[in-house]
């Protein structure tokens, strides 16, 4: 490659990672458009049962791991991050507990115009330039690219952790035909910490970064749509849609900061709602409460079901 080569896709990395920065993105980092996933982790999580009935994951196995599957041609991967941390609000008595990404608009609806400015940037660097993005609804590993991109490291828990961030974030990925200058990967600064698998209630941190999913509060409260094992019920405590423990315990997240998303600050009733109405509401009423928010990933027959195992937890 020639030097005006490498001044060109380092020039174009700096100008988009300021038009990231203009966008309100918390960081971003770049990778090439190589195999994510080159020693088939996926792939060792699949064979052991771990995604649950998410057959989907199993299905797009090849697009997940190939990005030329998914546009042809592709140099580079941009990974983004968007703060939603916000401090839990005061629970009242007899309300459950619902995860802090879910507690205002809908993070699909809030990034997806900046993300797909980000890319209209890019795409006006060459003509016939090609962009493919994804938050987390398409065959993309976002947590590899985020590693590989250097946005961060994967932590004990499977999330994606920074020093000034935590792992109260979401992630964008955005794959061009762009050769745009990679950066490196960080360090990974969890060392012997296991906060987040000792706090784990079902012990679904079965190894350092591998989550199994028919032990998982998250799993089973937002994408089982048939019924939780009883021999789980205690362990859920007052969970009804997601859970924050293996977050909560993370000594990185004493460093995040409060967004400046007004979006992902809590709606009224959300991050707590009373269980005992909660357990009892028709559908109407819960695609009213809930609505534009991710909470209704859960459908009403969902948080009808979470409802009731965590007040029957409550009289225990």
């Amino acid at each position: 490659m020639s030097d005006h080569a490498v001044d060109s896709v380092a020039a174009r990395a700096d100008q988009m990672k300021r038009a990231a920065r203009e966008l309100g993105f918390d960081a971003c980092g770049i990778a090439r458009a190589e195999a994510p996933d080159p020693e088939d982790r996926l792939g060792a999580w699949l064979e052991r049962g771990y995604h649950a009935d998410m057959a989907w994951m199993a299905r797009t196995r090849a697009a997940r791991q190939d990005p030329q599957l998914l546009l042809p041609g592709a140099k580079s991967v941009i990974v983004v991050a968007r703060n939603y941390h916000h401090p839990r609000p005061e629970q009242p008595p007899g309300s459950g507990k619902v995860a802090a990404y879910a507690w205002g608009r809908d993070y699909h609806k809030v990034l997806r115009r900046p993300l797909r400015a980000l890319a209209a940037t890019v795409e006006g660097f060459e003509p016939g330039a090609r962009t493919y993005c994804r938050i987390d609804s398409g065959p993309v590993l976002e947590r590899a690219w985020a590693a590989r991109a250097g946005v961060g490291w994967i932590g004990r828990n499977s999330l994606v952790l920074r020093r000034d961030l935590g792992s109260w974030f979401f992630l964008g990925v955005i794959l061009t035909t762009v050769e745009l200058a990679p950066d490196r990967p960080v360090e990974d600064c969890c060392g012997s910490c296991r906060a987040c698998i000792d706090a784990c209630p079902t012990r679904a941190i079965v190894a350092p970064g591998v989550v199994d999913s028919r032990l998982c509060i998250s799993y089973h409260t937002i994408e089982n749509r048939g019924e939780i094992p009883e021999a789980l019920h205690a362990a859920f405590r007052d969970w009804v849609f997601g859970c924050d423990i293996c977050q909560e315990v993370c000594p990185w997240n004493r460093f995040a900061k409060t967004t400046d998303e007004a979006a992902f600050h809590p709606r009224p009733g959300v991050a707590h709602p009373a269980l005992a109405e909660l357990a009892e509401q028709d559908e109407d009423a819960f695609n009213a409460r809930f609505a534009g928010t991710p909470v209704r990933r859960a459908k009403h027959g969902g948080m009808l079901r979470n409802a009731r195992i965590a007040l029957g937890n409550a009289k225990r």
